[in-house]
This record gives structure tokens, C-alpha cells and sequence, in this order.
């Protein structure tokens, strides 16, 4: 069979997985296995009374946003100066108004998400620099890697979401480069995204680009565009990001609440003191939505980290963070919020077996805690500091792998195949059975990337590793692509728009 066809059956396999709501193929996964809580009911109160005396006695500082301060203080907040102190139980109780699950919509709404609950939604990694692949090594990241990242996605069957800042592309003027970015993702995909959140003005531009995409009245009503925002830990959130967090919820679109705790650095050294951190921290940006608009959409987010104590370096993917998500999971659901925690992290600098173990390590976090929106799914490498074409596959390959896992075993009279056992009988194969006729096409989870011939075969073809593989799909992938339709109108007001807004401003690199 050529190469053409297997790919053209693999994706009509893809297709009815797909309408039956299962496998790869579907705008997001309905996960069927249970999530895997570690801690007791005595420990997570006491997680949670840690969080509310740090909240109560030590405070967060709001910088540079004199609103997000008056919000606070009509809210009944401690506020002296920047300093915020929260009484006991006053953050959840706001955070009662916020849904526990929500629809982002895409411009094709067959590939809307909804985020919460039982569903899962993977996204590419976000916020690299350098890109990297095996022909030209490590570098600044460019508009065109940037729009690369967007295709590669778009035409994977295993991502959900086209991301945001999938890497920097530093040769765009800092000012201007999320009018370019934004229209990218609208451009090359139909499937949800991300806006700016380096400055308010940004988000409201990323903001405005939705409303000419979907309609100022759909989206008054309804999610279009998410914007991730970080805590400056520990216990800071500064004017820029509360700023742009407040743009997003009186917009009514989400925000997605992210402190990103290095223990031993921006946190504590211990697990549970990082997440009595991350819960304070995040449960106070994500109230703060609810001050802005009630009813807003918002994540519950979370990035713990670890580092090498003798040398300082931020370690990515290793044990404590994973077992901490688990815990970061539970509170989340005991807020009845939506989360996002965890994803594919490595600080390895190839995509090699370290990467994939580190990133694996932390995948599995991800959905063993319960997570709805998993970012950094794929292409992160390096500690987030380089996007890889090579890991992004690779990765885009264990998404998969994961719809299946997700799926559970499903139980009914065929699966359980006692039919299949009479046929066949004591000592037989199962090989040519009709019920492995019926099933094989659909039946495993079929990689585009793992090699499983034998050690002659593979030896004859060249001996190619996984990372040579992923090489040679990222590209046929590119040369294959096609641009989903878009209206001309449309196209041609958000051209408009990205034009003059670059027109009102010189360029500014800083």
C-alpha cells in the first residue's frame, strides 16, 4: 500500500472515530477514566487552611492597577497600600459565581471545545523564544515558525485548540507582533485560540480581532478567545497581567489564572508549601474576574516546578510537581472550576529519551489530575525556552496515544466478545475471527511515528530514530497543508484593522 493511501485510510478511520466520540479526530475528549486523588479530606483542609492563613496574615500585593485595589475594597478586603489581605472564605465565596464549565467557540463551530467538567482539550506549548529542529539547530524564533506551529497543529487530528504565543517571533516589533500573531491563528485555523496579554491594550486588540471574526453580539454572550495570565510569585500580581485579566472578564471571555512556582526559588522547597502558595495565589486572580464581571469565564491554573539546588537551574518534568498536580486537581475540583495544570515538560535539550520521559512524566499529571485545558501539549523543550519541530510531532503523537487512554474500556455484549470466544474455540487464533474483521481497523491506537519492524527491516531502511521520523513528518506536513476557508469580508476587516492599528504606532523591540 502506498503511503498516500495509508495515510488517506488512516484519516477515514480518523473520521468515524471521530462521529462515534471516540479515539483521535474529535474537537475534544470526553474523558471515561476516573481522576486520581492522593490526598485524604483532613489533608486537603489542611492544604486549604494553610492557603487562608497566608490570604489572612501575609497577603498579596496588586501593583500598577489602583481598579483591581477598589475592587477589593469594596469586596470587604484588608487593603494597605498594595497589600491585600483577605479574610477567611471570602475568595470562595466569590468564586461560587463562576461556571464550572464553559464553551470556547471556534469560527468552525464543529471544532468549539468545551472546557470543564469531564472534557480535556490539549493545546501546543506557549511562550518560546528560540524554535529549534535537526537541519538548523537553535534560534530565534521568526513569524514564520510561528505560522508553521499554527499548520502543524491545525493539521493534527490530536490537538483540540491552536494555542496562543506558540513561540515568540522576535522579528516582529514587541508593539505590533500580536495584531500578526492573532490574525495567524485566524487565518491558519479554524480551531479555537489564545490572545495577548503582555499589555491591556494588546488583549483589548486580540479582543476586538474576535468581535470582527464572530460578531460583536456572539461574542458579548459567548467565549471566543482565552488569555493566559501569571502570577509574579510569590504573592505579587503586577498591573500588567491584572490589567489584561480585567480586559478579558469584561469582555466575558476567559481568563486563565497561572502562578508559575519554582520551589526553591518563587516557592517553597516543599510540595505542600508550593501548593498551599499556588491555591492562594490562583484562587485570588481568579476571584478578581468575578469582581471585574460576574458570571465570567475563568481557569484555574497552575505550572509547579522544581529546580537543582546545587546549581540553581530550573528542572522541568520531574516527580514532585507531577504528584503535586494530583493535589492542584482536587482543589480545583472542590472549587468547581475549571482547570488547567501540567503538560508536556522537559528541560532536555534534543528531543531525545530524556525529553520524552520528563514530558511524559508530566503528561500523565496532566490527565491523572483532571485537567480540561492542557497547554504546552507539545513542542516543549530546552526548560520552554525553545519550541522543537521534531518534539512537537513526537508529542503530537503521544496526544493521541492519550484520546485512547482517555477513553477507558468500553463495556458492552461485542466488546466483551464471548461471541468471539465460540467462534474461535480452545487453542485457535483470533486472527481471521469475524469479530477481528470487524474491529481491526479501529481497534488500537495506530502511532504515525513509533517503528515496529523488525530489527532487520528497520536496519535495511536506514536505522532512523524517532527524531529523524518526527523530521520528515513536520515537513510533508507543512508541504501538505491547507488553509481552512475564511470569508473575504471577514479577512478583509481584520487585515484592515491589524493595518491601521500598526499605522497609529512606531515600531518599539522592547
Amino acid at each position: 500500500m502506498s503511503e498516500v493511501r495509508a495515510r488517506s485510510g488512516r484519516q477515514a478511520r480518523q473520521a468515524e472515530r471521530a462521529q462515534k466520540g471516540t479515539g483521535h479526530g474529535r474537537p475534544y475528549i470526553l474523558r471515561n477514566i476516573p481522576t486520581y486523588d492522593v490526598l485524604s479530606e483532613e489533608n486537603l483542609l489542611k492544604i486549604e487552611a494553610a492557603a487562608d492563613r497566608v490570604l489572612a496574615e501575609t497577603g498579596i500585593e496588586f501593583r500598577d492597577d489602583p481598579v483591581a485595589l477598589d475592587h477589593w475594597k469594596r469586596a470587604g478586603a484588608e487593603v494597605q497600600g498594595l497589600l491585600v489581605k483577605f479574610p477567611p472564605g471570602m475568595l470562595r465565596e466569590i468564586l461560587r459565581f463562576a461556571p464550572a464549565e464553559f464553551t470556547q467557540h471556534a469560527r468552525n463551530p464543529d471544532h468549539s471545545v468545551r472546557i470543564g467538567g469531564k472534557n480535556v482539550v490539549f493545546a501546543p506549548a506557549y511562550g518560546s523564544p528560540f524554535v529549534m529542529d535537526l537541519d538548523r539547530g537553535r534560534r530565534f524564533g521568526t513569524m514564520e515558525d510561528f505560522r508553521n506551529f499554527i499548520k502543524l497543529a491545525q493539521s493534527s487530528p490530536n490537538f483540540h485548540h491552536s494555542g496562543g504565543t506558540i513561540c515568540e517571533p522576535t522579528d516582529v516589533p514587541v508593539n505590533k507582533r500580536h495584531l500578526d500573531m492573532v490574525m495567524a491563528h485566524i487565518e491558519l485555523s479554524d480551531r479555537p485560540f489564545m490572545g495577548s496579554v503582555t499589555a491591556e491594550e494588546r488583549s483589548e486588540d486580540s479582543i476586538a480581532m474576535a468581535r470582527l471574526l464572530f460578531g460583536e453580539g456572539f461574542v458579548k454572550e459567548n467565549c471566543v478567545i482565552l488569555g493566559n495570565v501569571n502570577v509574579n510569585s510569590p504573592l505579587v500580581w503586577d498591573g500588567t497581567m491584572t490589567r489584561s485579566l480585567r480586559a478579558y472578564a469584561r469582555a466575558n471571555q476567559a481568563a486563565v489564572v497561572v502562578p508559575f512556582i519554582l520551589g526553591g526559588a518563587m516557592g517553597p522547597v516543599t510540595s505542600a508549601g508550593g501548593i498551599v502558595q499556588s491555591l492562594a495565589e490562583t484562587m485570588a486572580g481568579c476571584a478578581l474576574t468575578q469582581l471585574e464581571r460576574k458570571g465570567a469565564p475563568v481557569i484555574f491554573g497552575n505550572f509547579l516546578s522544581t529546580m537543582s539546588l546545587r546549581s540553581g537551574s530550573p528542572t522541568f518534568g520531574t516527580p514532585e510537581p507531577a504528584i503535586g498536580s494530583q493535589v492542584i486537581g482536587q482543589l480545583a475540583r472542590r472549587l468547581n472550576l475549571p482547570l488547567r495544570c501540567a503538560g508536556n515538560f522537559t528541560t532536555s535539550k534534543l528531543p531525545d529519551g530524556q525529553a520524552m520521559m520528563e514530558g511524559t512524566m508530566s503528561m500523565l499529571s496532566a490527565v491523572h489530575c483532571g485537567a480540561n485545558f492542557i497547554l504546552h501539549s507539545a513542542g516543549f523543550l530546552d526548560g520552554l525556552l525553545s519550541m522543537s519541530y521534531e518534539k512537537f510531532m513526537l508529542d503530537a503523537d503521544l496526544c493521541g496515544a492519550l484520546h485512547a487512554y482517555l477513553d477507558g474500556i468500553r463495556m458492552d455484549d461485542d466488546q466483551l466478545a464471548v461471541d468471539a470466544f465460540a467462534e474461535v474455540g480452545p487453542g485457535n487464533h483470533f486472527f481471521g475471527s469475524s469479530h477481528t474483521l470487524r474491529h481491526y481497523e479501529t481497534a488500537f491506537w495506530d502511532s504515525d511515528l513509533s517503528d515496529n519492524e523488525p530489527f532487520e527491516k528497520w536496519e535495511a531502511a536506514g536505522s532512523e530514530d524517532a527524531a529523524l521520523r518526527a523530521n520528515r513528518q513536520w515537513k510533508r506536513r507543512l508541504a501538505e497543508y491547507e488553509a481552512p476557508a475564511l470569508d473575504d469580508g471577514v479577512r478583509d476587516s481584520l487585515q484592515d484593522y491589524v493595518a491601521r492599528k500598526k499605522a497609529d504606532m512606531p515600531d518599539a523591540w522592547h
